[in-house]
């Protein structure tokens, strides 16, 4: 019973820490933060080739900003499946099945 406990305390902490975005100006982009109340999309701007990346309202989510909703969705990580991924799972699906 006492493990039902300390699970809920440790899910209603990491719920409470609200969202994470990338932050950054420029090429590369490795650093995170926890948004402050009110901000609850990630952005990324481009102006100019420079890229933005940062916390937003959503009020202020307008063109050219791109807005996402979810921790770290304004990566520069491509979010579409890979070809070798998709070669190896073709692969294994005719060789083992």
């Amino acid at each position: 019973m006492q493990f039902y406990g300390a699970l809920i305390l440790l899910m209603t902490l990491s719920v409470a820490c609200g969202l994470t975005c990338y932050q950054c100006q420029g090429d590369t982009c490795a650093d995170k933060v926890t948004c402050p109340n009110g901000f609850d999309f990630c952005a990324t701007t481009e102006l100019k080739g420079v890229i933005t990346k940062s916390c937003m309202n959503i009020k202020t989510c307008i063109c050219p900003i791109k807005c996402c909703e979810g921790d770290l969705c304004n990566s520069a990580e491509p979010t579409g499946s890979s070809v070798l991924l998709l070669l190896v799972s073709s692969s294994i699906n005719h060789f083992f099945l």
